[in-house]
């Protein structure tokens, strides 16, 4: 059974804009292999070779988004609660061992992006605060060690 990619509608159409983008390039690059295959012997046409490449590259995208829409769960933002670490929620914590105040919010991976206050629920921290109630210490693993840290705030 395939994985579930939950994510925020937002995210959803985001996706699906992306596949729509990709499947408009297959006539793109499939004009570009005919192209190079009219200039003459293939075993030796770097115009070919790249062009193949990139519609094997095109191809793969187009699988992968097709996966990642096929098996995307929109979360319904109006069953998120603040009583525990959730999926949506924004956490504020603190770095115990360095006093640094953190504030993030946990999202699907397709839709992580860490300069934007966007942490996967995938990561080892937000495994970590997952299911943990404000007020609480958790531990997370990685790769520098463990980190202690207390959960300041849940919000939406």
């Amino acid at each position: 059974m395939a994985d579930v990619h939950f994510m925020t509608q937002e995210g959803l159409d985001k996706l699906r804009k992306d596949l729509e983008e990709a499947l408009a390039q297959r006539p793109v690059i499939a004009a570009a292999i005919a192209e190079a295959r009219e200039k003459g012997d293939l075993s030796e046409n770097a115009e070919y070779d790249a062009a193949r490449e990139a519609q094997g590259l095109l191809e793969l995208k187009i699988s992968n988004l097709k996966e990642l829409v096929a098996n995307a769960k929109v979360i319904d933002e109006s069953m998120i609660g603040t009583d525990k670490v959730q999926i949506m929620n924004k956490v504020k914590v603190e770095n115990l061992a360095n006093k640094q105040v953190m504030e993030f919010t946990i999202v699907g991976e397709t839709e992580a992006d860490f300069a934007h206050g966007k942490m996967a629920a995938t990561t080892p921290i937000a495994k970590a605060l997952i299911g943990h109630s404000k007020g609480e210490t958790v531990e997370a693993s990685v790769p520098q060690g463990v980190i202690k840290f207390k959960i300041l705030d849940i919000s939406l």
